[in-house]
């Protein structure tokens, strides 16, 4: 008798039941083992808004993907709407039409891959995670978690700016997303959905921020002023405030959105529209510091002209970090004498973030609540996937501030 092969437990059931006079209770048949899913909740469609055209999404139903067994099936709760966004809506600079957007998304896991034990920062994963995405490695070993002083995310893909293909689930403008083998992923099961949503964008300050502070010139003390109080410029007034920094001018045309300012952690506001050239402007800006110059610059808009006026607005020896222009926006006009040289300027350049700002950001977002500063504020709107086309239109429109898709209805 070969009695490796003998289910000993089996056969004491089986012998009690007899004793009873019942049969032996069913077996529930054992979970696959490709994959473990939240039983009995993924549809077998999902819902993607597709940019079809210029300034048009379809809301289109594609079959659900089967799942590898490195992937993660991700249902989707909320994402954010990018300036990268309105500007693919309104011009498709990056010709990828038709396409699956949205890349501050955030979600639920329902399915993984046997594979997939943890996640980018060593976290465990389970089915009912909440999880953002970061970018898609392309074997790049330049670019790692804990080595991240030679390259951004430049080389990377990300979810939300991918060609389209047989998938189709490649963007958080959905009710599912499909996170692939080789992405990255961050269990953030312990941020609420509005904090969530607001996790890339704030990591594009984070990391503005940490470049900003490799001049050696970013200090407690420092007078820092930041041109632009759309939701990057007021992101980085916030990160400012939670470092310690107090001395703060915001710069804007908008006094809503200055009033908010006040509300991230700045001291001052100036309204641009009411200085007329720049000498004035200027004048404007050193009074907001009791008659000095900024010690340090954060220009956050897209405009050149903004980014020529900021040098104005610096001391001798200053430091600047410009990071709004994340497409070709123009040529500014500058002097480097007066501008750069004679002034001894520091200048250093932000793009994106790397994996370390976005394990930081985390940090910073539990920081910012713990001080008090109203960040679930800055998303102003919140619409259906159905009703994208209206969501963009209202970015475009500068109506609010960050606007977002929500898909669960008592979040909106």
């Amino acid at each position: 008798m070969d009695t490796k092969n003998i289910n000993i437990e089996e056969i004491v059931k089986q012998v009690l039941a007899g004793m009873t006079g019942q049969g032996a209770a069913p077996t529930a048949p054992a979970a696959p083992k490709c994959c473990s899913s939240a039983a009995g909740s993924i549809p077998k469609t999902a819902h993607v808004a597709m940019l079809t055209g210029l300034e048009h999404f379809d809301v289109k139903e594609f079959p659900m993907p089967e799942v590898g067994d490195d992937d993660i099936l991700v249902k989707v709760e909320g994402c954010g709407v990018c300036g990268t966004d309105a500007h693919e809506f309104k011009r498709d600079p990056f010709g990828l039409i038709p396409v699956a957007l949205g890349h501050e998304g955030t979600g639920e896991i329902v399915k993984m891959g046997k594979n997939v034990k943890k996640d980018s920062a060593g976290k465990d994963l389970k089915i009912g995670d909440k999880v953002v995405t970061c970018m898609i490695f392309k074997d790049n070993p330049d670019i790692t978690m804990f080595d991240l002083n030679k390259q951004n995310v430049g080389g990377a893909d990300v979810y939300g700016l991918l060609p389209d293909d047989d998938v189709h689930l490649n963007g958080w403008f959905s009710d599912y997303i499909l996170v692939r083998g080789g992405s990255t992923v961050f269990n953030v099961s312990d941020l609420d959905l509005d904090s969530r949503i607001l996790i890339e964008p704030c990591a594009v300050l984070i990391h503005a921020v940490e470049r900003a502070k490799t001049t050696g010139i970013l200090r407690f003390n420092s007078r820092v002023v930041v041109q632009g109080c759309g939701p990057i410029g007021l992101i980085c007034i916030a990160i400012l405030r939670t470092m310690g920094i107090e001395n703060i001018t915001a710069v804007d045309g908008n006094e809503m959105r200055l009033s908010f300012a006040k509300e991230m952690g700045a001291s001052k506001a100036v309204n641009f529209m009411e200085h007329k050239g720049i000498e004035a402007l200027t004048a404007a800006v050193e009074a907001s510091f009791d008659g000095h110059p900024a010690d340090f610059g954060f220009q956050c808009t897209g405009s050149p002209v903004a980014h020529a006026n900021i040098y104005k607005f610096i001391r001798n020896g200053g430091g600047l970090c410009e990071l709004g222009f994340f497409i070709n926006g123009g040529d500014a006009t500058i002097n480097p004498h007066f501008d750069i040289c004679s002034k001894e300027l520091t200048m250093v350049g932000s793009w994106v973030y790397t994996l370390r700002d976005y394990a930081t950001t985390f940090d910073f977002l539990k920081r910012a609540k713990g001080i008090g500063l109203p960040l679930e504020k800055l998303i102003t709107h919140k619409f259906a996937l159905e009703d994208i086309n209206e969501a963009l239109q209202t970015n475009l429109a500068m109506k609010g501030l960050k606007i977002a898709i929500v898909n669960d209805a008592k979040n909106r």
